[in-house]
């Protein structure tokens, strides 16, 4: 699945993800700039807070987001695939110049959402100039690869990851979260040992990239993203060991980004604000 093809003369929307616990008050940097790119006092924001089975998290950012200072925003409950069809949940998400996609069960949001008139609506947005943010399970989602789940460690093994398809508006990436506090490197090596093109990316909790049109990221948040490059990989065992073994990857580079650092994904490298 490709994202949605470019529209002529608009720039595509930012896309965010978010590594989860991300700090849900007025100062968070995160969030301001989330908010700042939604067009502040004047965007509309829509939630999603499909992932949580809990009844207030939608509300809770609704007010979050509206202590910030934006103008309009409204929660979609969708809690199950007929909801994905509402005409009513369709023309909010028409009308919003930025969405966030909450956290909690990955896969839930993929079983609802996925082939929905509410996805390709993301899609289209997104490809329209609307920003997607993604928190978590939000996080998770919004590649054409989502990690469903997985076991947590630093060495890849044969059994260690869940591939499931996403919202697929990137196709460069897979994306893990809460990424150095439940010690899910291995699981994201293990994830792009299935497919070298892609690139890996870690999200640290409180911490996101801000994902340009151009293809390059900048890391806000308090702790880091770690970014993990197969593009030279060598040599991979995946094919040939033994269910639960672990897995010889050769080439592998990885670079740790903390915040004010960026992130060529077209180049696949780092760099500094001069």
């Amino acid at each position: 699945m490709c994202p949605s093809p470019d529209i002529s003369g608009i720039d595509r929307g930012y896309i965010i993800p978010i590594g989860g616990a991300e700090d849900k008050t007025e100062q968070s940097s995160i969030l301001q700039r989330f908010v700042e790119l939604a067009g502040g006092s004047e965007g509309r924001i829509v939630v999603i807070p499909t992932a949580s089975q809990l009844e207030d998290t939608g509300p809770q950012y609704e007010q979050l987001f509206s202590r910030m200072g934006v103008a309009r925003v409204v929660s979609i409950p969708i809690d199950e695939r007929a909801d994905a069809h509402k005409d009513e949940y369709l023309e909010a998400l028409n009308q919003a110049t930025a969405i966030f996609i909450t956290g909690g069960n990955q896969l839930r949001l993929s079983t609802i959402l996925g082939g929905t008139p509410v996805a390709r609506c993301i899609r289209r947005q997104n490809a329209g100039g609307v920003h997607i943010a993604g928190t978590s399970a939000g996080a998770a989602i919004i590649p054409e690869h989502m990690i469903a789940g997985g076991s947590s460690g630093p060495t890849p093994t044969e059994d260690q990851v869940q591939i499931a398809p996403g919202l697929g508006l990137t196709n460069q990436l897979v994306i893990d979260q809460h990424f150095r506090e439940r010690d899910r490197l291995g699981r994201l090596m293990s994830a792009l040992s299935y497919n070298p093109f892609l690139t890996g990316i870690g999200i640290d909790e409180d911490t996101a990239a801000f994902i340009s049109p151009d293809g390059c990221f900048e890391v806000v948040g308090s702790g880091a993203v770690t970014v993990v490059d197969p593009s030279e990989l060598s040599y991979s065992s995946m094919a040939s060991v033994r269910r639960g073994d672990p897995v010889s990857l050769f080439g592998i580079r990885l670079h740790i980004l903390a915040q004010g650092t960026f992130f060529d994904l077209d180049k696949r490298k780092p760099y500094v604000s001069e």
